[in-house]
């Protein structure tokens, strides 16, 4: 009997222990969102045995069965989908400030300004040489601001592949871990501690990539994870043991294409996502920038043309160039800018033919006016689509909140669970005490 409650008393009190530990796994990882909340599952253990035909059973102690890692796969998912959403809209809003910023700082709008008003100021005096002079200057300052949007606008698409190579690398860094993972599930026993451990890793490492790219996932099982990428035809990422590699190319425009071996693919959300539509406004935007370049060139080269310089010749192209990359200065004389129309003699003061080029300038459809286009839709883009973030960022916290409610650590109940352990733990200590005393009692008796 005495040995029996030996027994008792020492699975009871390991099974406490057990417990005890896994409840101090649980309180050290309040504050890692990755950990998902275990319990232990306890059973009885059950003795056999008998005399000749004649058999019983008795209750021998209880021994841990197995640990519990509570899990949400809708939770889950959610939590991933919204986060991947908010990644690609905040890789898209630093893509479209960059933009904003870079023809904003480049001056073009404060150097058009200046130019018009060098322009008017030359009305009063067409023949005054400084005047004139002032008039080239201001038409050269005005063409390097565009060098320096482009060169900004260069900046951020080298700032945006350089951003999207790494998190292809990152991808499939994280695709080729998650198939390492897949074969330790399938070498760890169910229930273990080492395997919740893999399955908290496994989820870890969805999350992280699921803000790189929007993906959709399968589990079996065991656990083990097959990834596939979320929109267009969904290539495989991760097939048990196997992981597929994601490509990137960047198109003669600079916009970026994706595919696997098994052909093109789509990245629906995620960060590369949002570089992906970045990119795409980056194309629009350099497009309406040399819009406004040509539209320059060709209002001054047109009064150029239906004019004549200072000393009554027919006056050259103030410009040349097909865009703002290459607009160029082509006067570098005041005397060479025609303020006169065709057909003056030298040194016209008749300045019909600046007054036209002024109103070109500022027509509906000039380059100012399309300037001012450019940077009111940038300007709106940007606030709709911060909106757009903000809405779902809340979604996004939502879900995280709601994931760390159903699989997160609860210190009260961990502390309720120490204090019993702690006393189960006393309580088999308890039983082994008794079943010593009884046994030296039994040694005792005469």
């Amino acid at each position: 009997m005495s040995s029996n409650m030996m027994v008792i008393g020492k699975s009871g009190a390991a099974a406490a222990r057990a417990a005890l530990e896994l409840t101090a796994q649980n309180i050290a990882n309040t504050e890692n969102a990755t950990y998902a909340r275990r319990s232990i599952q306890l059973s009885e253990v059950t003795a056999t045995g008998g005399i000749g035909l004649n058999s019983s059973s008795a209750l021998s102690g209880v021994r841990p069965e197995r640990v519990n890692r509570v899990s949400s796969a809708f939770l889950l998912s959610e939590a991933r989908r919204t986060e991947s959403d908010v990644t690609r809209a905040d890789s898209e809003l630093v893509g479209m400030r960059e933009q904003e910023t870079a023809i904003e700082q480049a001056g073009i709008f404060e150097a058009g300004v200046e130019f018009e008003s060098a322009l008017s100021q030359l009305v009063s005096d067409p023949l005054d040489a400084s005047l004139r002079t002032q008039v080239i200057e201001e038409a050269e300052t005005l063409m390097q601001t565009f060098a320096i949007a482009v060169e900004g606008l260069d900046a951020s698409t080298r700032g945006l592949h350089i951003r999207a190579t790494e998190d292809v690398g990152t991808l499939n860094v994280i695709s080729q871990e998650l198939a390492r993972n897949n074969i330790g599930l399938s070498r760890s026993e169910v229930g273990t501690s080492n395997h919740a451990a893999l399955l908290d890793k496994r989820d870890a490492l969805l999350s992280q990539m699921s803000t790189i790219a929007g993906i959709r996932t399968e589990f079996d099982s065991l656990g083990r994870v097959s990834v596939r990428l979320a929109g267009g035809t969904e290539p495989l990422l991760v097939l048990g043991a196997q992981s597929e590699d994601l490509e990137i190319a960047i198109a003669a425009d600079g916009t970026l294409e994706f595919a696997t071996t098994g052909g093109p693919a789509t990245v629906a959300a995620g960060r590369l996502a949002g570089s992906a539509r970045a990119l795409d406004r980056m194309v629009d935007v350099r497009a309406s920038l040399d819009d406004i370049a040509v539209t320059l060139i060709t209002a001054a080269n047109d009064a150029q043309a239906n004019g004549v310089t200072q000393s009554g010749a027919a006056a050259p192209p103030m410009f040349t160039g097909s865009g703002a990359r290459d607009i160029r200065l082509a006067i570098t004389d005041g005397a060479d800018f025609a303020t006169a129309p065709t057909g003056s003699g030298p040194n016209s003061r008749d300045t019909s033919n600046l007054d036209s080029l002024r109103a070109a300038l500022a027509a509906p459809d000039g380059p100012s006016a399309k300037l001012d286009a450019l940077l009111l839709q940038m300007s709106s883009a940007i606030d709709g689509r911060s909106i757009t973030r903000d809405a779902l960022r809340t979604l996004a916290d939502t879900a995280s909140v709601a994931l760390s409610t159903e699989t997160g650590v609860d210190l009260d109940t961990e502390a309720a669970n120490l204090v019993r352990y702690q006393q189960a733990y006393q309580a088999s200590g308890r039983v082994i005490q008794v079943a010593a005393e009884i046994f030296d009692t039994m040694l005792g008796i005469r």
